[in-house]
């Protein structure tokens, strides 16, 4: 159904935006406010930009950029603010996971 990189979610610290695929839009609700709540606080902790993002295989990938010469970015705190939030919403992160390979893959438990 889906080839390359599919985008679950994102928060911009630059223009102050948050983004939810509408491919996604029949999520639960508090799983799409939990999202929501995790993309913008990582982007307001350490700036730039946060995308999570589905690779080919299903894998639910952090993806992190920012703009070249930004002062506010924090590459050390980017890094173990994901390894904080793979750890605690490893929950979440799997159940999403698990959804995209059964619903968007077709893949079979």
């Amino acid at each position: 159904m889906y080839d390359g990189k599919i985008v679950l979610c994102g928060a911009n610290s630059y223009e102050e935006k948050y983004y939810l695929n509408p491919d996604f839009e029949q999520l639960p609700d508090s799983v799409k406010d939990e999202l929501k709540i995790m993309c913008v606080l990582y982007v307001h902790d350490v700036g730039g930009i946060l995308t999570l993002v589905y690779e080919e295989n299903g894998d639910l990938c952090f993806e992190v950029t920012a703009e070249e010469g930004d002062p506010m970015f924090d590459d050390i705190g980017s890094r173990l603010k994901i390894k904080q939030l793979q750890q605690e919403k490893a929950d979440l992160l799997e159940a999403l996971q698990m959804y995209y390979k059964v619903f968007f893959l077709g893949e079979e438990i």
